[in-house]
């Protein structure tokens, strides 16, 4: 009987231990040579071995799936993952399979050993097989899958009881190897070898192209940057670029393009995601070092020659009984800072990011102003109308030859940018605005159309991503708005002095009066965005740009740059956002009732120019009503500090925090 125990608990139940899928392994019931009192004690026995039949099942039925990934058993998927679980389980049970090796040894050298000898010496397994089979029926019922598997046994292996803890460590390290093979292949070599869909770093699924956008895209994927474009160049335009070095650039930049990001659901609750954002970097960059190695027919790694000792490194943790997330994350932050330093050096000095960020500002944020103002000045009456097909040709034009009159001193500069014409300005515009009944808007023109894109060489690009364009974008807009504002109340200025030596009515004086207000206004707007926002926090970029030499700082600052822009500019403050963008509204409308050629009744002049001097007051009263709510808190200094522009010598204050009105 003691061998048909030993068989029965090793999954080979015979005539005596009987196996059933419900009931598990069991002694026969009235087995004549079986005292009654021995049935429960075999029972407790054969619990073992229903568990042990049990894991064996699982470790057979999901090992046996190596040639054929696709393979999916019992609606659980397969994977490496779950196929190394089974190999730690596997290596578990080996005790087990010991332990009834050694049992069989004792009866054969002492045949008068009792059944009490065999539950004595399983009694280890007795509150182990339980804890094993908990963490197996959770990844069974739930279908846990890839780097999930490591969280369920990590969180089951933080028990006090040492058996259990250790059995569980051992799954654990087994299973710890699939996650260092991956960490290595792809902070190394830039592989994501994942067929089953498992690692933490997934390609595609991000929205945020900051999170990485450093690799070789797929064909769809491909395909669908040549419609879009690529950094604001369309497809079309790329392939119509005529010098033969730039589209080169823009070729590799296409094949560049392929997102990577964090899947989430799948990063263990112990990984840190700051681990993960820097696994998922140094990743990005070697791949991207490699493909832009490719494409110039050249050779060498990133890493160079500390790429052996750092797959040392994670060899050696791989091999340690106990995981440390502390050695891993030296080794990853190894590895991080010797891809910063090198990327710093690809985009800082080689690529001369800053002289690349001063041609950004010179175009997008138009520090080049006399170049816009040409722009503005011959584009007027084009881009008034509602854009056409030959629009973006022709105000492409207009920006070539508004650089020949100003003397452009670099026309290379100027083949990197092209003016484009897009309905989606108009609707991110309206988006911005967020306002709806009485909002004063220009009809649909081009100038409501118009945008910018930049042709970004390689490899600026993995800091100068198609969202970092689109905020560009936003401010090179309103920037451009706030400038063409500008421009059209000093020309209802110069047509106000033509017509002065004319007699002067009422309604003259108040345009005069109203003119002048809205150019104060606008003028100390302008001065604010040029002064206390553009320049200051220019000035602070390429200060940390020069004195860093880490590429993710000088990115993070950039992002910073960027962020404090919109911030400063009001873009994202809705409530003083939208007050601006009706003012410049306002302006609009005063400047065409001026500027008009074609004559009009008096009383209809009289009816609009009333209109705008209404409105110009109520939302001048409600912008200094914003501004001086928030001085004395100093819960925002920029509005604080806009207020001080407009108020400077008080008279915003004297005038009751009201411009335009007929008391003034």
């Amino acid at each position: 009987m003691i061998h048909e125990l030993l068989l029965a608990l090793s999954g080979f139940p015979g005539s005596v231990f009987a196996w059933s899928r419900r009931a598990g392994l069991q002694v026969l019931q009235d087995v004549p040579f079986i005292h009654p009192s021995e049935v429960n004690l075999l029972n407790r026995i054969c619990r073992l071995g229903t568990d042990y039949i049990r894991f064996s099942e699982f470790v057979q039925q999901n090992s046996s799936h190596v040639q054929k990934p696709q393979t999916e058993l019992a609606g659980h998927k397969q994977g490496m993952y779950l196929r190394a679980f089974c190999s730690g389980l596997d290596l578990v049970l080996q005790s087990y399979r010991q332990a009834l090796l050694d049992l069989e040894q004792q009866f054969l050298a002492d045949p008068h050993l009792s059944v009490s000898h065999v539950n004595h010496s399983l009694e280890q397994f007795q509150l182990l097989f339980p804890a094993l089979m908990v963490v197996l029926d959770l990844i069974k019922s739930q279908k846990v899958h890839g780097c999930q598997i490591l969280e369920v046994i990590y969180k089951h292996s933080c028990s006090g009881l040492p058996p259990i803890r250790k059995a569980l460590e051992k799954v654990l390290w087994v299973c710890h190897g699939v996650m260092y093979k991956q960490i290595s292949a792809w902070m190394l070599h830039g592989l994501l070898l994942d067929p089953h869909q498992e690692f933490f770093i997934q390609q595609g699924g991000a929205t945020r192209p900051e999170q990485g956008a450093l690799a070789t895209p797929t064909h769809s994927q491909s395909e669908q940057d040549d419609e879009l474009g690529i950094g604001g160049v369309s497809g079309r335009q790329l392939r119509q670029m005529q010098n033969l070095h730039l589209s080169k650039e823009a070729v590799v930049l296409k094949e560049s393009m392929r997102l990577y990001s964090i899947r989430p659901e799948m990063l263990p609750g112990y990984l840190p995601h700051r681990l993960a954002q820097k696994v998922l970097f140094v990743g990005e960059s070697v791949q991207m070092f490699q493909s832009q190695a490719a494409s110039r027919c050249a050779s060498g790694s990133l890493l160079k020659s500390h790429e052996d000792a750092f797959a040392t490194e994670i060899h050696n943790l791989q091999q340690q009984d106990l995981f440390s997330l502390l050695e891993l994350e030296m080794v990853v932050d190894k590895i991080r800072n010797k891809v910063a330093e090198h990327l710093w050096k690809l985009v800082v000095e080689e690529a001369d990011l800053l002289g690349q960020l001063k041609t950004i500002k010179d175009f997008y944020l138009l520090g080049r102003g006399e170049l816009f103002q040409a722009f503005i000045d011959s584009t007027q009456t084009l881009l008034k109308a509602p854009p056409t097909a030959v629009t973006e040709h022709d105000v492409n034009v207009a920006l070539q030859q508004a650089a020949s009159r100003v003397l452009l001193d670099d026309e290379h500069q100027l083949h990197l940018f092209h003016l484009t014409i897009s309905a989606q300005a108009r609707d991110h515009r309206e988006g911005l605005s967020g306002h709806e009944g009485e909002a004063v808007r220009e009809p649909w023109s081009g100038w409501a159309a118009l945008g910018l894109s930049y042709t970004v060489r390689w490899p600026l690009h993995i800091l100068l991503t198609p969202s970092v364009l689109d905020k560009y974008n936003v401010m090179f807009r309103y920037l451009l708005e706030v400038r063409r504002v500008q421009a059209e109340l000093q020309r209802c200025w110069a047509v106000q002095m033509e017509r002065k030596s004319s007699r002067m009515d009422k309604s003259d004086a108040v345009k005069w009066r109203l003119r002048n207000h809205m150019a104060f206004l606008v003028d100390n707007l302008q001065y604010y965005l040029q002064v206390d926002v553009l320049e200051s926090q220019f000035s602070q970029l390429q200060q940390q740009v020069s004195s860093k030499r880490d590429f993710e700082s000088i990115r993070l600052a950039h992002d910073a740059f960027l962020a404090n822009l919109l911030a400063t500019s009001f873009i994202l403050l809705k409530p003083v956002f939208h007050c601006l963008h009706e003012i410049l509204g306002l302006c609009h409308s005063f400047s065409a009732l001026v500027t008009q050629a074609s004559p009009v009744s008096d009383d209809r002049v009289s009816t609009q120019l009333d209109s705008l001097v209404k409105g110009f007051s109520r939302q001048s009263s409600l912008l200094f009503k914003i501004l001086s709510s928030v001085r004395s808190q100093q819960s925002n200094p920029n509005l604080a500090q806009l207020l001080l522009r407009l108020d400077y010598n008080k008279y915003y204050t004297l005038a009751g925090g009201t411009l335009g009105s007929f008391g003034i």
